[in-house]
Formats: structure tokens, sequence, C-alpha cells
């Protein structure tokens, strides 16, 4: 079988770790009763389950078991919160604060909200991604009900001083949230020492299964009140209803238990496969680090290069890594991130920007093989160009000389024209990529 790509996209997912896994499997076939069944052993069974598993994610923010609240993911979660959050405290005030940089899942329920009659400020972001406290301390109001900044951004890895926020809304009698689901089980968090009223996480951004995830929601020193968004049954104290899916949410606390234990290791390590990475990459003039250079996620790097149609340079890699050039979750948007115009980049840097997230199976072997083609590609790509725009779509058929490739892309320095790259056209954008692009098919296996 052809070899896949290097995997370094864990922003947009993680696999399941395989202790995850075997957590899971028993609550799959034999212990597979419905939490809720109190009458027979099954039930019993499924209901321990969970119980442990609150224990264990309370334990890992610092907050009691009963202030966990399952849900399908940080999405639903982060849509619970802030709908929640409005519509049981209209009484109150009707406005709400919010980040630039946010995950869509925040930004678009603040959209929604604002439909309804709520008024949204959207704080901009310093050039390294950070708040300036002093403008989010301006924008609030007596009127303000709900502050939402996100502890670790999935693009650019920033982590915002979620406690100098969380102090000032406690002070004004504010809640607020932070959609965690970037942070959980690599970076500490700790929804007391950060005034964190709720916090929305997720499992398969750290080696658990997708389709799971959870809210914090503050019981006490302020008791916070939520309206349900999903009726039907009373589950999880009446805020979400419906069946608990017991072996996700054993994955779930399985992986933030991993994730705990092994964070002292774990953390010096991505940092500095990280950081070598990038050390490596400085061969090549005009790439521009997006994001705070130290207050970030270890396994965090995000770049943007100068000089290169993003496009080519996505195409020019895809089948030696996989990567993100933005949020998963906003791929199929032709439009640039919302993330790095926030931070001033241009939409060609938008457009040419790499982000890698390295994972707990990431290798150093694995980064030298990234390091290599990358610069490879930046350097083939920006030889070839010779003031032609590299991404111009062909007009005469199938070929590279109408661009002027040929040849010369074969001479750029670190191209192997006998290895197994060469120049590539790329039939579903009706370009020529004349980078390092592996040639041989690949082969995927039957479902």
């Amino acid at each position: 079988m052809t070899q896949r790509p290097i995997y370094l996209d864990g922003h947009a997912t993680t696999p399941v770790d395989p202790r995850v896994m075997e957590a899971m499997i028993p609550f799959f076939t034999q212990q597979f009763g419905n939490a809720a069944s109190s009458s027979h052993i099954y039930g019993w069974e499924s209901e321990a389950a969970v119980k442990q598993a609150r224990e264990i994610l309370a334990a890992a923010i610092n907050a009691s078991p009963e202030e966990i609240v399952f849900t399908s993911g940080a999405t639903e979660a982060n849509n619970l919160a802030i709908k929640g959050v409005a519509e049981a405290y209209l009484d109150r005030g009707r406005h709400i604060v919010t980040v630039q940089t946010e995950h869509n899942a925040v930004l678009d329920p603040c959209a929604y909200l604002a439909t309804l009659g709520f008024e949204v400020t959207v704080l901009p972001v310093q050039p390294n991604g950070l708040v300036n406290l002093d403008e989010f301390e301006a924008a609030l109001r007596e009127d303000t009900v709900l502050v939402s900044v996100m502890a670790a951004n999935n693009e650019i890895g920033v982590l915002q001083p979620l406690a100098d926020i969380g102090q000032r809304c406690r002070e004004r009698g504010i809640l607020f949230h932070s959609d965690a689901a970037q942070a959980i089980g690599k970076v500490p968090l700790d929804v007391q020492a950060m005034a964190v009223d709720l916090m929305s996480l997720t499992a398969h951004k750290v080696y658990g299964p997708k389709g799971m995830g959870a809210l914090y929601v503050r019981r006490r020193n302020p008791r916070v009140t939520l309206a349900p968004q999903q009726h039907g049954g009373g589950h999880e104290r009446g805020m979400r209803s419906g069946t608990l899916y017991t072996p996700q949410i054993v994955g779930f606390a399985k992986a933030v238990e991993l994730g705990l234990a092994e964070m002292a290791a774990e953390t010096p390590r991505l940092k500095g496969l990280r950081d070598y990475l990038w050390a490596r990459l400085q061969v090549c003039d005009g790439l521009l680090l997006n994001g705070h250079p130290s207050q970030r996620l270890p396994g965090n790097l995000n770049l943007s290069v100068a000089g290169v149609d993003g496009q080519a340079l996505i195409l020019g890699l895809r089948s030696l890594v996989a990567f993100s050039s933005g949020s998963a979750c906003s791929s199929a948007s032709r439009k640039p991130s919302h993330v790095l115009k926030a931070l001033g980049r241009s939409d060609d840097l938008a457009y040419a920007t790499l982000r890698f997230g390295l994972g707990r199976f990431t290798t150093a072997a694995e980064i030298e093989q990234v390091a290599d083609g990358v610069i490879a590609t930046i350097t083939a790509l920006r030889s070839t160009t010779q003031g032609t725009p590299i991404s111009a779509p062909l007009t005469e058929g199938i070929g590279i000389r109408p661009l002027g490739w040929g040849q010369d892309a074969l001479d750029a320095p670190g191209v192997d024209p006998g290895g197994p790259f060469g120049i590539h056209f790329d039939r579903f954008t009706n370009m020529a990529i004349a980078t390092l692009v592996r040639t041989q098919p690949v082969e995927v296996p039957p479902l």
C-alpha cells in the first residue's frame, strides 16, 4: 500500500488512542445498558461508568461532578452555553462580548442572537492574536450578560489570558464562557482560578471519540441558570435531554485522564518538535509566524508563506503531509481565514498558510520529512514563477509550457526528477503544480 501522508492536522481531529478504545469496547458489547435504566444491573453498570467519567472530567478542570453536562461535542456545548444564558437572563440584559478569532461555533450563535435583538460586541485582537485587556474591559457594560473567549485558538494555537478576563467579569457580575475544545488535556485548566462560569469541552481533539463533548456549568458563586436547547426526558439536570452515550463518555474521560497523566512529558516533547520544525524552515525567506510565539499550544505551528500561490502550495504538499490552512470546520469555504484576517494578514498570505498540529504520535523522523518537503516545495514554486502568476489556469489543455515551467522546475534546488516526486497537473483545479508531489496513486482501503 502506498505510504499515507504524515498526519499533522491534530487541531482538526486526533486518532483515538488504543487505550481509549480498549476502555470503550466493553460498553458497546457487554455493559451496554442505558444509564437511565434504574431497575437492573445493566443500567447500574452504565450509570456507575458515567458517574466515574463525570468525576474524572470535573477533576481535570477543578470542578464538581454535578457541574458536568454531557453533549454531542463542543459545538453543541457552545450553543447551549451562549443561547442558554441569553434566554435565561433576558431580564438582566441583552449584551454579549466575544472576540473576532473565536470558532464559528461561538460566532454563529452570537450572530443568531443578534437577529433576535441582542447586541454583540466582537472585539479585535492584537497582531499576536491576544485580546487587549484594556479594550476588553472598556467593552463591558451594565447590560452585559455574557462574555465568550476561547482558551486556545483552533488555528493559531494562542492561549488567551483566561484568569485576567475571568477576574474582570467576576467583578462586574458578568458570566464568563470559554470554548476549551483545543485546550482540554493539553494545557492546565482551572475554572476556579480562571473564574470561568461555563466551559465547553470535546473528546476528539484529545485522542478520544468523535461525537462526544461536555459543558461545565457553575453551580455556586454564582449559580448559573441555562435555558435548555434540547427538550425531552429531562436528562442532565434538565439542561440537555437525550440518552447518554455511555461508551463515548467512558472514552472521553479516559482520553482526558491520559492527557493529564502524560502532559508533563508531552508538553516539552511537542514544543521541541514544533520549535525544531520552525527553525528548519527558516532557510526560506518570507515566512511569517501567526500568533504569539510562546503563548500558544505546544503542538501548534501556523505560518504564512509570502511569494507563493496558496493553492499551489497546498496542492504541492498534500501528498506528503496532511495539514490544514485554516479551520477544518470551514474548509469548504473559499473565504480566507477570519482568524488570520483578524491578525492583519492579507488575503494572499491567508491563503498561503500552513497550520501544523503536532500530536502524541508525531515522531522526530516525520518532522524531518515535513521540513524537507516544505522547504523543497517553497523553493520549487518560487523558482518557477518568474513573474508569472503561479495560480493562473491552463488555457491550452493539459501541459505546463504555457506557464513557462518544465525543465526549470526540475532544475530547482531540492527537486529530484528521479525520485517519487515531480511536476503534477491537478485535473480538479486545472492547475499545473511544479513542486514536490507524490506521483504514485493513493490506495484507498475498502470499507
